[in-house]
């Protein structure tokens, strides 16, 4: 597979679905969460750690959520003076309209929070019901309460299921994934997974990704026209 063969994927998609930070935002939503905590430098530790593999995924997760340890008051502070609405990346809320204005499906797939992603899906016409990603708990009392271990993308591999399981329950005959990471390109890599995998390095550029996407590019322009040809 190359860039032709991606370019046509991209223009046969039934559905297309797309990372979300450093893609559709122009920021990692818990680097956000965590500064916006007093956090920051701890939990960039951590994610370091995670990205070199040294951890597993799962438990990677669960440490820098227990460093952090949001209530819900905290993060609503933190949405309303961050808008994640206001960290979309150049070109992307076009490409999604014109992706859906050519019938394809979009979903987000994340590792980052629904509670953090909800906002961006709202200012990019994705419905709720289309976001795959983890959600944080709260008690009654508005404390952190952990967050869903059943969600997929809370696991290693995760996100390349959720691709592989939408296309068989909606019976999807061209899928494409678009994201900045490793764990987006997985998608593409299993059995059942995205036909092409487009990787965006407008915001970050990873050269494991860079070297192994079908596609890849560095401003959602390309991809928008790319869908007239």
């Amino acid at each position: 597979r190359g860039v032709p063969e991606a370019r046509a994927a991209l223009r046969a998609a039934d559905a297309v679905c797309f990372d979300v930070d450093s893609t559709v935002i122009n920021k990692e939503g818990i680097d956000e969460l965590a500064a916006f905590l007093g956090v920051g430098e701890q939990v960039a530790a951590l994610t370091a750690s995670a990205m070199g593999g040294d951890v597993p995924f799962h438990e990677a997760l669960a440490n820098r959520l227990a460093v952090m340890r949001p209530t819900r008051t905290q993060l609503d502070a933190m949405l309303s003076t961050h808008p994640p609405a206001s960290m979309l990346t150049p070109g992307v809320a076009e490409f999604i309209k014109k992706l859906q204005s050519k019938g394809k499906h979009v979903f987000l797939v994340s590792g980052g929070f629904r509670q953090m992603i909800e906002p961006v899906a709202g200012a990019v016409g994705v419905a709720a019901t289309d976001i795959f990603a983890n959600t944080l708990l709260f008690d009654d009392s508005g404390a952190f309460a952990g967050h869903d271990v059943n969600e997929p993308t809370s696991r290693k591999g995760g996100k390349a299921k959720v691709v592989a399981d939408l296309k068989s329950r909606h019976g999807f005959g061209t899928v494409v994934m678009i994201g900045d990471g490793a764990t987006d390109m997985e998608a593409r890599d299993v059995p059942g997974g995205a036909d092409a995998f487009i990787g965006f390095g407008g915001v970050a550029v990873r050269e494991k990704v860079k070297a192994g996407a079908d596609w890849f590019v560095e401003s959602f322009d390309d991809l928008t026209s790319a869908l007239d040809e």
